[in-house]
């Protein structure tokens, strides 16, 4: 008992002072570093620069004040960068927070943020556990009646100081092993700096789209007479990999429907050109693409040019609006229904699977005095929690219920995955069903998922998507067409030319200038080398736009070993390096 009193005493002591709360925060501080000394590729000295220069900075401030509580108080915004950056290692593995990773925080909704956050507990708890008990301590600190000495505080500035020089000193050597690397993009917290810096600039100029836009013209006209109806329909698929569906070798019965559809044809060789919604969906609605994805701010979505050469066109979308180009793109349409958004306007709690958009389907297919229809449809797919997007009665793959995220129940994660690809082929063959059903009319339907998804699919332990570095996992996407009869009879050779690029690669950057060549719609921004239902239609590299919104070739984009297996495994393109390329 005396010995256990007398280490309470020792405690007490310790903690009454501040050097012991100077050391603890200055510990605390360079956790993200030390973690990310182990996950991130870099030269030996620029893990120790790493370490070195952000240490040397931690230690000057916090002998800035007698009582560096009041110092860790001041840095709470990197203790939230710092959580923030655990919690995207321990999903993602490797990488700093990304420019894309902080426009999806300011873009996704709540309801979807709790979905995620719920099933990520060990995540939350490890941060809860480091940094609440930092504050609490710092809070302690404030109310101590010790003080630093003068002379401690001169001491470890001036040691901070010679840390600082070494620390330069490391990030020169860092530069002559390895002339890519940069402070403002491997010593961490200045690349969080800058690309927050640019999150807000790409931010601030999306909020003014309407302004750099609003002269905007495409001169767009329609190839065809009204004496035949037309009707296109864009399904935007969410968060839908190639890997698991059935029409491209998937082992599970995941399309029985559009197995047995006569007229469809699938691409095999389609890859997303980002991972994130807020990019991949405006590539595909508009001419901008990874190789010049700037023109996105001051050019206007397919919807326009439908709309300018005489279609009725309409957005419904069973995402609510995120306040990114998708809204802005959305809203040129005729008619614009967030369906989400429309309830919770009323008060209403909505969260409804997307066989729902086939009642905004029906109800404009039923006016046939249109002649020309263009609808864009986009979906909540197979976006996370997987389980909540079908109901229970469409449960095929059991078990299929989980309470937490991680490798050992990725099974039933599987099966949930699974449950929600059977629905999105449920709901397209539900659309292609009624465009058959309409009499007279030329119809066509196109379907593209905006990126894929990890589960944990190898020793890497991916999970989800929008990561910094992608995988292929979350390039490789399904890409789907449909002709009905009539518009074969009247246009085959759109069919036939999509029939036979169907095995070439191609990436999300085609489906604008496609969508264009099958509605008949002329545009001096119509690109036909682009249109897969084109003879014209040409095979380049294929670019992935990285997160500082520059393309890339596959094999600049960092993919790992395991990757480039899937890709030479399905027999997908995939570029040769180059010392197999000069013996060709």
């Amino acid at each position: 008992m005396k010995h256990f009193r007398e280490t309470i005493e020792r405690i007490r002591k310790r903690f009454a002072d501040q050097r012991t709360y100077y050391w603890i925060f200055l510990a605390v501080l360079l956790v993200p570093n030390l973690f990310l000394c182990l996950t991130e590729p870099m030269p030996l000295f620029g893990k120790a620069a790493l370490i070195l220069v952000p240490g040397a900075v931690w230690m000057a401030l916090l002998a800035v004040s007698r009582k560096p509580g009041n110092i860790i108080w001041c840095l709470l915004p990197v203790l939230v960068f710092g959580a923030f950056q655990l919690v995207l290692l321990y999903l993602f593995g490797n990488s700093i927070i990304a420019v894309d990773m902080l426009l999806n925080v300011a873009t996704t909704n709540s309801g979807e943020a709790m979905e995620l956050l719920g099933k990520l507990a060990p995540a939350i708890v490890g941060v809860v556990l480091l940094y609440v008990p930092a504050l609490i301590l710092g809070a302690m600190s404030i109310r101590l009646s010790d003080r630093l000495a003068p002379a401690f505080r001169k001491r470890n500035a001036l040691r901070a100081a010679a840390l600082f020089a070494v620390g330069l000193g490391a990030m020169l050597g860092a530069r002559m092993q390895d002339p890519a690397y940069r402070a403002r993009l491997d010593l961490w917290p200045v690349n969080i700096g800058y690309n927050l810096k640019l999150a807000v600039d790409r931010w601030e100029r999306g909020n003014r789209y309407a302004e750099t836009s609003k002269d905007f013209r495409f001169g767009a006209v329609s190839e065809r007479s009204d004496s035949v109806r037309e009707v296109y329909v864009m399904v935007i698929g969410e968060t839908s990999r190639a890997l698991n569906w059935q029409l491209y070798g998937y082992g599970r019965e995941t399309n029985p429907r559009l197995s047995e559809t006569e007229g469809l044809v699938c691409f095999r060789d389609m890859l997303t050109q980002a991972n994130a919604t807020h990019k991949s969906v405006p590539i595909m609605l508009s001419a901008a693409s990874a190789e010049n994805y700037d023109i996105l701010y001051t050019h206007k979505s397919v919807l326009t040019a439908f709309k300018e050469a005489g279609f009725r066109t309409a957005f419904f979308s069973n995402q609510l609006p995120n306040r990114s180009f998708i809204d802005h793109f959305g809203n040129e349409a005729d008619t614009t229904v967030f369906l989400k958004a429309n309830a919770m306007a009323k008060g209403e709690e909505y969260n409804p699977y997307d066989e729902v958009l086939l009642r905004s389907v029906d109800s404009l297919l039923a006016d046939t005095a249109v002649r020309k229809l263009f609808i864009v449809l986009h979906t909540y797919g197979s976006h996370f929690d997987y389980q909540e997007r079908y109901s229970v009665n469409d449960i095929h793959f059991r078990p299929a219920s989980y309470e937490s995220v991680n490798r050992d129940n990725r099974d039933i994660l599987m099966n949930a995955y699974d449950n929600s690809v059977r629905a999105t082929d449920e709901l397209l063959h539900g659309i292609i069903g009624r465009l058959a059903a309409q009499p007279n009319t030329a119809a066509a339907m196109l379907y593209a998922s905006d990126h894929g998804e990890d589960i944990f699919d190898d020793r890497r332990n991916l999970f989800l998507h929008a990561s910094p570095i992608p995988s292929y996992y979350q390039l490789h996407i399904p890409y789907l067409m449909w002709f009905s009869p009539l518009y074969d009879s009247l246009w085959p050779q759109a069919h036939a030319c999509a029939a036979a690029n169907s095995g070439r690669p191609v990436t999300t950057n085609v489906i604008f200038h496609t969508l264009l060549s099958v509605g008949g719609i002329e545009t001096p921004y119509r690109n036909d080398s682009l249109a897969v239902t084109s003879p014209h239609f040409t095979v380049t590299p294929r670019h992935y736009l990285n997160d500082h919104n520059e393309p890339e070739t596959l094999d600049r984009i960092g993919l790992k070993p395991q990757d480039v297996e899937m890709f030479r495994r399905l027999g997908l393109d995939y570029p040769a390096p180059e010392t197999e390329s000069a013996t060709r």
